[in-house]
């Protein structure tokens, strides 16, 4: 797979974290940017070391650049961008939505509103797969993958560290009440943009994060409904003992008393989260199993491999459509190399 050209995607700067790590692919990703680098459209930004095969692109000149396939990652990128920006070639390539997140609306009722079969859905989770509808429409899982830093679990700080931007704005499906409640009995702090209204420590940025996190006890996961958040991903990549609510993907990833904590009772969560402020090294045997897992699961050369096969298998089908019968009857006529 790798020996092959890099398969040259236009995507937007939806998730930058996804982002990096998609950019760890064998691929070329275009970004665009406009002059006020409004929302969808700010280029790279400036938070992540992006590689040489991440390019920027000024939004009017979209339209005039080469690409094998387009990735959508948002409803607006899907209903109002891809019009806006896209040549009516360009929205005729194979065309992947990525979805991060479950149906809001209804976890049950909700049909995706990509309906054209010529999508097809990508989902972050298996959870999130089974709870949309997708309409019939070709959907395939890919589970997030991470790169293990070099940092690794210190755990010399008998606190609880919880990672969300903009806890408070975001209320109770991301677990604001759910902080609030379990702070008044556990030390325990809370960074990420917007956090500052809730006492919280502010943003650190992506690339300083595992260095930070590593000197507390263990990570705390308040959110009640959402896709498997990175941020879990990436704490227990380092060994950081994690405790969360045993809903949505979560569910699947952590066994009890071994890799992690979790339940959908917050005060058995509380009484853990406890013992493993008294037991240093109970939470460091529990984050290295942890870690393990991030491992096995969510390596990125994992993540890499499973985003390489399908771009390469939906820019062939492509390719195959669009032979002539012509042609397709002259590869069919090739013989067979002797045995």
């Amino acid at each position: 797979m790798t020996q092959e050209r890099r398969i040259r995607i236009f995507t937007w700067h939806i998730h930058g974290s996804y982002l990096y790590y998609l950019s760890r692919c064998n691929v070329e990703l275009y970004i665009p940017f406009d002059a006020r680098r409004s929302d969808r459209y700010i280029g790279l930004g400036t938070t992540f070391p992006f590689g040489e095969n991440v390019k920027e692109i000024a939004a009017e000149e979209v339209r005039n650049a080469s690409f094998d396939c387009v990735i959508f990652q948002s409803p607006e990128n899907y209903r109002e961008d891809q019009h806006r920006i896209l040549s009516e070639q360009q929205r005729k390539l194979p065309r992947l939505y990525l979805e991060h997140n479950p149906p809001q609306e209804n976890p049950v009722f909700n049909h995706h509103f990509v309906r054209d079969p010529e999508v097809t859905i990508v989902h972050v989770t298996h959870f999130n797969n089974l709870m949309w509808d997708n309409n019939g429409v070709p959907s395939v899982v890919i589970d997030h993958g991470i790169p293990a830093p070099a940092t690794t679990y210190t755990g010399e700080l008998s606190r609880g560290i919880v990672v969300i931007n903009n806890l408070s704005q975001r209320g109770r499906r991301l677990g604001s009440d759910i902080f609030e409640a379990v702070r008044k009995h556990v030390p325990i702090d809370l960074v990420g943009m917007g956090t500052e209204n809730m006492g919280g420590l502010g943003e650190v940025l992506h690339p300083e994060l595992p260095e930070f996190l590593k000197r507390y006890r263990f990570f705390f996961n308040p959110i009640r409904y959402t896709s498997l958040g990175l941020a879990v991903l990436e704490a227990m990549m380092i060994g950081l003992p994690v405790v969360g609510l045993a809903t949505t993907e979560m569910a699947t990833v952590f066994s009890n008393g071994h890799s992690g904590w979790i339940h959908t009772d917050v005060d058995y969560l509380v009484d853990r989260m406890q013992e493993l402020l008294n037991d240093r090294e109970a939470a460091a045997r529990m984050g290295l199993a942890g870690r393990q897992i991030a491992h096995e699961r969510f390596s990125i050369e994992r993540f890499a491999r499973d985003w390489d096969q399908l771009l390469h298998r939906i820019v062939s089908e492509a390719a195959a459509r669009e032979r002539t019968p012509v042609e397709q009857q002259a590869d069919a006529s090739v013989p067979e190399p002797a045995g």
